[in-house]
């Protein structure tokens, strides 16, 4: 029992391992509560759902033995009040930087991924009364560990190309195939994924113009001496499935 139970406290503990580097705004006469123990609480209220301060708090107060086994927590569990505020105060680049460290630590076995690039824009974050833009986010993610590895939020769909490099080099792709849509088919795309050790499948279409007409006659070589094999494929738009 006590084995498995080390084995129970190696990703909370890790979790926090991550934020270590995390410099607290704080001035030290007013923490009540330590920065570890506001991150743990918040972001494991999150990842199970909780959608705001409160229901962080609430998360907190319904699962406090658990948390008490790896967390300090010598007042008990922050207010709402106290999340809110610590996390407006966060520098959110650092932030972001020791949270995809963990992810990286979750996905430490990079050998022979898959790693998705794809942009989708966020549903109901159109603010036409405020003259605010929708959200556009690109992600990263790996199918073996049903994990986004990070995202990027950009101000529209066309700046994905500009986004994806960035993201890439935030990742560890190391070993990976990356796969990216057609948007991501350009030369400082597929020199990034090459200068960080993964290979890449990129989707080509008619508006790339040569590079697209040199492929098409490469593949019309191949297969008139036989190099190379089509599959055909069948898509069932109903099923969300398709079979080669």
């Amino acid at each position: 029992m006590h084995g498995e139970r080390d084995m129970d406290m190696d990703a909370p503990r890790g979790l926090l391992r991550a934020f270590e580097e995390l410099d607290d705004p704080r001035i030290d006469r007013t923490k009540e509560h330590s920065l570890p123990d506001i991150l743990g609480i918040a972001i494991c209220g999150v990842i199970c759902g909780a959608d705001g301060w409160m229901q962080i708090e609430m998360f907190g107060q319904s699962k406090e033995k658990w948390f008490r086994s790896f967390l300090d927590l010598p007042s008990g569990i922050p207010s709402h009040d106290t999340f809110r505020r610590v996390f407006n105060m966060l520098d959110p680049g650092s932030f972001e930087k020791c949270f995809m460290a963990w992810i990286d630590d979750l996905a430490e076995a990079s050998q022979g991924r898959l790693i998705a690039i794809d942009g989708k824009t966020i549903r109901r974050s159109l603010d036409v009364a405020n003259g605010k833009a929708a959200v556009h986010m690109v992600s990263a993610w790996c199918n073996a560990n049903k994990v986004v590895l990070g995202q990027l939020a950009t101000e529209e769909k066309s700046n994905e190309i500009t986004a994806i490099p960035k993201l890439l080099k935030l990742i560890d792709i190391g070993g990976a195939v990356v796969t990216i849509d057609a948007m991501g088919c350009q030369k400082e795309i597929a020199a990034t994924i090459v200068d960080e050790d993964g290979d890449y499948v990129l989707q080509l279409k008619g508006n790339q113009g040569s590079l697209h007409d040199e492929t098409v006659l490469l593949f019309d070589e191949c297969l008139r001496d036989r190099r190379c094999f089509v599959y055909p494929f069948f898509e069932f738009p109903f099923l969300n499935h398709t079979l080669r």
